[in-house]
């Protein structure tokens, strides 16, 4: 597939709409490792309003890369174990 669809944009915005909602900071982190993953959700954060206001401009590739940058950032603290999303293997890219 060569195009962006409205289904496959829907599908990745619920995915990311649903891990925003999940994601919670890990209990017991450092100070060190509670700036990083404060700032891995401020980036999906951004990268998410991002998404939101290039796809209302009908840019969907661009809304399609931010969105998939900010789930990006989302797997990658819960990855590094910064965020707690209770071994969630469906929305994250973790072990159960």
């Amino acid at each position: 597939m060569k195009t962006v669809t409205e289904k496959k944009l829907d599908h990745y915005f619920d995915l990311t709409t649903r891990a925003l909602k999940k994601v919670k900071l890990m209990k017991g982190l450092t100070e060190k490792q509670k700036a990083q993953a404060e700032d891995c959700l401020d980036f999906a954060k951004r990268y998410f309003s991002d998404a939101k206001y290039f796809r209302e401009k009908g840019d969907w590739v661009t809304a399609f890369a931010a969105v998939t940058y900010a789930h990006a950032w989302l797997d990658a603290g819960a990855r590094l174990e910064l965020f707690d999303v209770g071994g969630d293997s469906e929305l994250f890219v973790v072990d159960k």
